[in-house]
């Protein structure tokens, strides 16, 4: 499966980013104004920009990131100036280092950006202080033999997303520190720099209370087994550290690593298809556990209330006007009830007052058209 982050000039000149699974279809249901929120009645719009991905976490991150560009750095992109869009990222950063109160090189200075911007996430999502002391209430994350630095970087990601900042990693087949995580982690380079390596799982479990081991095939060893969602309420109940044990990309935990669990974590998944990567695997585990912790979810814009029933009566009245001229109520017999159902039709969605004048400003247009 493919996913697209996507750019549309709207109607006023803004633009609007997002991202889907289906982009002719997404594009259609922007243009025939299905989808509420801020392009719906920004119409019509336009498709200026769109890049491919094969996973949805990248197409996420990407759409974030093109969110925050200015709009003459929007505008490069569009014209394919490759040039512009650096030159907008340089002049971006370099008025950040000109606010900086400290003297350091270029690179330097950069790399502790992103360790302030990942450190300032990690205390807005601490609970409390004794949380931030005892860090019990926080599942550690270790990963057995991880194969990839890339992956690792990955799940590093996908651990800060939704607030874990403790990664063990045992045996990891490259080594470490691996130069191919950092980029992979797109910025999560506190859960890299704290990451701690052990010789064996025994090792890394060795203070926790309550350790996880996922897997989706019976290993032969009975033990109670657990949802994401049953593990993380678990975890938020817990006395003591817990651990949720991953084992290598390509062939799992092995038997001797799930008999040192306490208990098995299997995703409910399609039983034809059961494939998770290990970022997947990771961020569907975190996620359930942020769930019950303080973290924060993006803002909501708040929604303006509906309309006065005055305000409403107006515009049907000038619906009702204009389709007497046109003749649409016939026969004449059937208009009461053929008035009914538009009037129905028009006070079921809740109109607030912006929406109900830009209606009666269409209506207006229609019946007194501009000459050309």
């Amino acid at each position: 499966m493919s996913f697209w982050v996507y750019i549309l000039r709207c109607a006023d000149g803004t633009y609007y980013t997002g991202h889907t699974d289906n982009l002719e279809r997404r594009i259609a249901q922007h243009q025939a104004g299905e989808l509420p929120g801020y392009t719906h009645d920004r119409r019509p719009v336009e498709l200026m920009f769109s890049e491919t991905f094969a996973e949805r976490i990248d197409a996420l991150e990407r759409e974030r990131q093109i969110k925050d560009w200015s709009r003459k750095k929007k505008e490069a992109l569009f014209g394919n100036d490759f040039a512009a869009v650096k030159r907008a990222t340089s002049a971006s950063r370099q008025s950040s280092r000109l606010r900086s109160t400290t003297a350091r090189s270029e690179r330097g200075e950069l790399k502790e950006n992103r360790s302030v911007r990942a450190s300032a996430a990690v205390s807005s999502l601490s609970r409390s202080k004794e949380d931030v002391e005892n860090n019990h209430s926080k599942p550690i994350i270790v990963l057995v033999r991880p194969q990839l630095g890339e992956n690792i970087g990955k799940a590093a990601r996908a651990m800060l997303n939704f607030g874990l900042t403790e990664l063990r990693l045992v045996s990891p087949r490259d080594g470490w520190p691996n130069p191919d995580a950092g980029p992979a982690a797109a910025g999560a380079d506190v859960v890299l720099e704290q990451a701690q390596v052990y010789d064996t799982l025994a090792e890394a479990v060795a203070d926790c209370a309550h350790v996880y081991a996922t897997t989706v095939r019976k290993r032969g060893v009975t033990k109670p087994v657990v949802t994401p969602t049953q593990a993380a309420q678990e975890i938020h109940q817990a006395q003591g550290r817990s651990a949720i044990v991953f084992g290598p990309e390509r062939s799992g935990l092995e038997t001797d690593d799930v008999a040192l669990a306490r208990k098995i974590l299997t995703v409910p998944i399609n039983p034809e298809f059961a494939s998770l990567n290990l970022a997947q695997a990771v961020i569907l585990v975190a996620y359930e556990w942020s769930k019950g912790a303080d973290v924060q979810s993006p803002t909501e814009e708040e929604l303006l209330p509906p309309a006065p029933q005055d305000e409403l009566e107006g515009m049907i009245s000038q619906f009702e006007a204009l389709l007497e001229k046109s003749g649409y109520f016939f026969p004449p017999d059937r208009a009461p009830a053929t008035k009914r159902t538009l009037r129905n039709l028009l006070t079921k969605p809740g109109w607030n007052h912006l929406e109900v004048r830009t209606l009666r400003g269409i209506l207006s247009s229609l019946a007194n058209p501009r000459p050309k």
